[in-house]
């Protein structure tokens, strides 16, 4: 009877053992299954080391980043060595070296005196690896080679080098397109400095000048607050600054304006405390400013109000600039932000471009306005901007 129960009860046991088994077998074949075929995750593999080389490669194949993209490619490849040469014959090599780098040199100029793939078989000595080299082709011009070395090279290398150049070249002309974005935002601050020279400097001297012998401390605190504004103005770097700085810039440019307008100029600020470190393109609120008081006020005899106003919109921080001055026609303006030069307004024009260029085609100017209605533009602008770094530094 008491073998008949143990028999029993190893026949539960056995049972439960088996269908856990089985369980953890089915478990792990849903979890391979949920991974994808070998093809799928080979294909996931080589993403993912693509997108590592990337970023290394955008900065031109002399730059000593090149390496790193190297690394990655070899890995990509799964050949015993690459090397990427420049146009210059700068050598970024991954791999054990053993004299391989100079032999990527040798290659480098064969691939570029023939524009096209070659393969070039081992020397003869056992533990030679054989290579192909594979152009780097941008904008007609082979401005690198990528060199893999295996034992031996397959046909499956082959075309993985070709295709891995053509990558290369990709990215070096991605790279090259941030470069001009870069130099058209540079060219775009440049205008706007030019914007503010030569009108505002001469009226402002003209308005400092204007109290030197009948307010000289008047004049001083003009002075002050001029140097205090084109020390701002004219800063050498700094795509970015703070609202804050901007604000501090906004005042002098305000506080010289009153010189000449005297009571027929006023100013109201509603800044929320929480927005004063929020970071903004450089010269993005003065010009709007500017074109206030100079298209909004200035031709109107009796002056008027302006009104600068920031507040936290939750992912966001919204400026305003509005004047009740002579407005503008809506359809003359948007002529004039999206087609030419009106000679008139590039102070709107060019930060509404910058903004744009930087946030995309939703992240610029938004200007309500109409004839004798006075103007209200709008910005938004993202509270996190980790990649931006307000150049505080730099300064004049």
């Amino acid at each position: 009877m008491t073998d008949v129960v143990l028999a029993a009860i190893l026949g539960v046991l056995g049972g439960v053992v088996l269908s856990v088994l089985l369980l953890l077998a089915r478990r792990l074949a849903r979890g391979a299954a949920d991974l994808g075929s070998e093809a799928e995750r080979a294909a996931l593999t080589a993403l993912h080391q693509a997108s590592l080389a990337a970023p290394h490669l955008r900065a031109g194949l002399s730059s000593p980043d090149v390496v790193k993209a190297a690394r990655h490619l070899r890995v990509l490849l799964g050949s015993a060595a690459v090397a990427i040469v420049a146009a210059d014959d700068t050598v970024s090599f991954d791999g054990p070296s053993d004299g391989l780098e100079s032999a990527a040199v040798r290659i480098a100029s064969q691939v570029r005196a023939s524009r096209r793939r070659q393969v070039f078989p081992a020397s003869g000595r056992d533990d030679d690896l054989e290579a192909v080299g594979a152009p780097i082709l941008v904008d007609g011009t082979v401005a690198g080679v990528v060199v893999a070395f295996a034992a031996p090279v397959r046909a499956a290398l082959v075309r993985a080098a070709e295709e891995v150049a053509d990558w290369c070249a990709a990215q070096v002309e991605l790279g090259g397109l941030d470069a001009s974005r870069t130099q058209l935002a540079e060219a775009e601050l440049r205008s706007l400095r030019a914007q503010i020279s030569p009108h505002f400097i001469y009226n402002a001297l003209t308005a400092i000048a204007s109290f030197v012998l009948t307010d000289p401390a008047r004049a001083r605190e003009l002075v002050l607050e001029f140097a205090d504004f084109t020390r701002y103005s004219f800063r050498r770097q700094g795509e970015f600054t703070t609202l804050a700085e901007e604000l501090g810039s906004i005042h002098s440019y305000l506080e010289l304006e009153r010189a000449r307008f005297g009571d027929r100029l006023r100013v109201t600020l509603q800044i929320a405390p929480e927005t004063l470190a929020t970071v903004i393109p450089f010269l993005s609120v003065q010009p709007l400013v500017e074109n206030a008081v100079r298209h909004g006020l200035e031709p109107g005899e009796g002056g008027g109000e302006i009104r600068i106003a920031s507040r936290d919109d939750g992912t966001h921080t919204e400026i305003t600039v509005e004047d009740d001055g002579v407005g503008m026609d809506p359809e003359g303006l948007r002529v004039t932000l999206t087609a030419g030069d009106d000679g008139l307004h590039v102070g709107l024009r060019n930060v509404d471009t910058r903004l744009r260029q930087l946030y995309g085609g939703d992240g610029g100017l938004v200007v309500e306005t109409n004839t004798d209605a006075g103007t209200l533009v709008r910005l938004r602008v993202p509270k996190s901007q980790p990649q931006h770094d307000p150049g505080a530094e730099g300064l004049a």
